[in-house]
């Protein structure tokens, strides 16, 4: 099976069991206890605002919202948005001028984050069934591009991100949170601890991601460590997974960790087509 089917069962699964008053969560053990990765993101004063499936089908490694600055009357995209925590916030945030979208491949997330729209009373967001390697939003139309561990599961990242900087306008924001690696780590581990933190994935260096977001044509790039994974985080998947947790640590220890990664789109660079003007 290729990875986009595994992730579209996956993830059509895990809408399922939010939908149904369970967890959503695949990311720390078979029995999804206190997720280290996927926990504590948002605070009260943002859970409160919307559905409390929303909250319960959220996959994400961060908070874009929170760290993304979005101002009233702009357009959001959601990169695989998921059951719609982020594009509901998103569209508070921008107010009633504004808009907010979300893209994703799923249908079960689409249904349940249409639901959760509904159940919110928001009308300024807007759900898309298609694939972040090919965006359904016409160049230059979008303000701010978020996403929430969602691009680290991508086979093409590169085209990913020619797409998010096709569809922003110029001077545009990309502003998501992702899973990255620095140093360097043992393939059959590095793997393992790719399935821990995202279900399946695939983190990309730092300089990786740099690297990309400027060959797609991004200017301003930071990335910022959020929350660093110790490998006593991942101990019971790792041991489950017949590593010796103890001998590998060193190599291990603090080199996987989900960052805020920022960039921005020149002012004036437009985009004439899916591959943009060089």
């Amino acid at each position: 099976m290729e990875i986009k089917e595994m992730v579209k069962e996956k993830y059509g699964q895990a809408a399922l069991r939010a939908g149904a008053g369970g967890s959503s969560c695949c990311g720390a053990s078979a029995g999804c206890g206190v997720d280290p990765i996927t926990s504590n993101l948002y605070d009260g004063s943002q859970t409160g605002q919307i559905p409390e499936e929303a909250v319960r089908a959220s996959l994400g490694c961060g908070n874009p919202t929170a760290l993304a600055k979005l101002n009233a009357g702009e357009t959001v995209l959601d990169l695989g948005s998921g059951g719609g925590i982020d594009v509901l916030l998103s569209a508070r945030r921008v107010g009633p001028t504004g808009k907010a979208y979300g893209v994703d491949m799923t249908d079960e997330m689409l249904a349940l984050a249409r639901e959760n729209q509904r159940k919110a009373g928001i009308e300024n967001a807007e759900f898309l069934k298609g694939e972040i390697e090919s965006i359904p939003l016409p160049d230059n139309s979008v303000d701010v591009v978020i996403s929430n561990c969602v691009i680290n599961l991508s086979a093409d990242k590169d085209k990913v991100l020619r797409e998010a900087f096709r569809v922003l306008k110029p001077g545009g924001r990309f502003a998501v949170s992702d899973v990255v690696v620095r140093g360097d780590v043992p393939d059959e581990v590095r793997r393992s601890m790719e399935m821990w933190v995202g279900c399946i994935a695939g983190a990309l260096h730092d300089h990786e991601y740099t690297g990309k977001l400027a060959s797609a044509g991004f200017e301003g790039i930071d990335i910022e460590p959020t929350r660093v994974y110790s490998v006593e985080d991942a101990r019971q998947f790792l041991t489950g997974e017949g590593i010796d947790v103890d001998a590998v640590a060193p190599q291990v220890e603090n080199k996987f960790m989900s960052a805020f990664i920022r960039a921005v789109k020149p002012a004036g660079k437009e985009c004439c087509g899916p591959a943009c003007c060089s």
